[in-house]
């Protein structure tokens, strides 16, 4: 593969490196603190958000892998809603999802800083998270060459702990180590799996995608693959994972505590062990969570860096953020100065809007995020031919997402996010439509004839 000046070619992946990326790229505070929050507005139920997310994010990601398969695409889900409906949806699905992750950083980074606080309670989380940021602009340019090796380490790392949680809930909940723990009936009702009712079960929906997310990022290393066939396997292993124990770890936790027990601002997980006085063993997963939170916001950090590069190469950003610096070319420094801006802005409304502010964040990044995944679905049926099947899925696919982003609207926390992902939404949506205006007058800009959101092209 023939790579510009700056580019530096990439080692070719197997199918379960590919699983492991997508891992690391995935757990994080999504998971470990987001589900907190989905807990508090579905009770119980909330596993069966985890479980339909899990199925809706499967139908998305083999979507996204069968374009790959039939035209590997550097720029991924981007260059396949361009070449389906125009260099307008390309340009709108870009910026969306730069802002989405830059938002889904800036939800990391408050995340990161209340588990810190977990130590220590009297310190502001905005220290913490410029402290974080600092951190994350540094990695990304120092750079490092194994960086797949130590990705693919941190996703076995997040896993195993994970599972050892599994294991140790299981052990305290049979009397084998742990004291002071309280009964939890197992939840048998209607009532008792849905004490808040459907209007509670909807808005945690977008807790559940959002604790897949990541797919995205899949997406974009999947051309790396050695066999390009193997990318659905790829996706189905690592969701299949990820669901179970997901699903697993949660209803533990919701078996050693009672559901409204639970605190926004701390994982379930170290609710739980506490509950237990189980010694130490909450430090150590809280320092889990760290660490897997900071890892997933440095994948963001490359995600959204890479992102704006092929945007700038596009003629979709100013050129200025498609140049490198550095003896080897390698850094995109303008690219990074952008996204530490933006990093900043974060941490400003963390400061101007404490309390609630992970969640809208939350809730924002996650609706944008599935702006670009409907995007992904009709951009498959618009550029393969689909079976009976495949069509299927994607129209279940279609429903779960839109299912998910309507739900926000019921319920107190998450509507703001809704409101502010619209704000976003609307402001791309007016800069594409400027921008329409001199593409079609300065080039020969023409989107395909038919821009119906689910008629294949011919």
């Amino acid at each position: 593969m023939k790579t510009k000046a700056g580019e530096q070619a990439e080692k070719p992946l197997r199918w379960w490196e590919l699983s492991l990326l997508g891992i690391a790229g995935t757990i994080g505070t999504g998971f470990f603190l987001g589900s907190s929050i989905a807990i508090d507005m579905a009770g119980p139920s909330v596993l069966f958000a985890f479980a339909l997310a899990a199925v809706g994010t499967y139908f998305v990601y083999e979507a996204l892998a069968k374009m790959t398969m039939a035209d590997p695409q550097k720029g991924s889900f981007r260059s396949y809603a361009k070449n389906a409906y125009g260099r307008w949806a390309g340009f709108s699905s870009g910026w969306v999802y730069w802002l989405s992750e830059m938002l889904i950083m800036g939800s990391q980074m408050t995340a990161l800083s209340i588990f810190t606080r977990f130590w220590f309670p009297n310190v502001p989380l905005w220290i913490f998270a410029c402290v974080y940021a600092a951190l994350g602009i540094l990695v990304i340019l120092v750079g490092t060459k194994s960086f797949d090796r130590v990705e693919n380490l941190l996703a076995v790392l997040k896993v195993a702990a994970i599972v050892m949680f599994i294991v140790i809930a299981i052990l305290a909940l049979v009397g084998v180590f742990g004291q002071g723990g309280e009964t939890v009936a197992f939840p048998r009702t209607y009532d008792s799996w849905l004490p808040n009712g459907l209007t509670g079960l909807l808005p945690a929906f977008i807790f559940g995608f959002y604790g897949f997310a990541g797919i995205e990022i899949m997406g974009l290393i999947a051309i790396r693959l050695k066999n390009m066939k193997e990318a659905p396997k790829s996706g189905k292993v690592m969701l299949t994972v990820l669901a179970i124990i997901y699903i697993l770890s949660v209803g533990l936790a919701l078996l050693m505590v009672a559901w409204n027990n639970f605190n926004t601002e701390q994982s379930p997980f170290v609710t739980a062990l506490r509950a237990y006085n189980i010694p130490y063993v909450n430090h150590f997963f809280n320092a889990v969570f760290i660490i897997a939170g900071f890892s997933t916001m440095v994948a963001s950090l490359f995600a959204v860096i890479r992102i704006l590069v092929t945007l700038a190469e596009d003629n979709d950003a100013p050129p200025l953020f498609s140049k490198r610096v550095g003896k080897k070319k390698n850094i995109a420094l303008p690219a990074i100065g952008l996204t530490a801006a933006g990093m900043l802005v974060s941490i400003v409304l963390a400061i101007m809007i404490p309390g609630r502010l992970y969640e809208y964040v939350t809730t924002a990044a996650g609706i944008m995020l599935l702006y670009n995944w409907i995007f992904i679905l009709g951009s498959y049926g618009r550029l393969l031919d689909l079976t009976t099947k495949d069509k299927v899925k994607q129209f279940l696919g279609f429903a779960f997402v839109l299912l998910a982003v309507v739900g926000t609207v019921f319920h107190q926390t998450s509507r703001p996010g809704f409101y502010i992902s619209l704000a976003f939404i609307v402001i791309v949506a007016i800069v594409t439509l400027i921008m329409r205006h001199f593409w079609k007058k300065n080039e020969n800009d023409h989107p395909p004839e038919d821009s119906s959101l689910f008629t294949k092209l011919e």
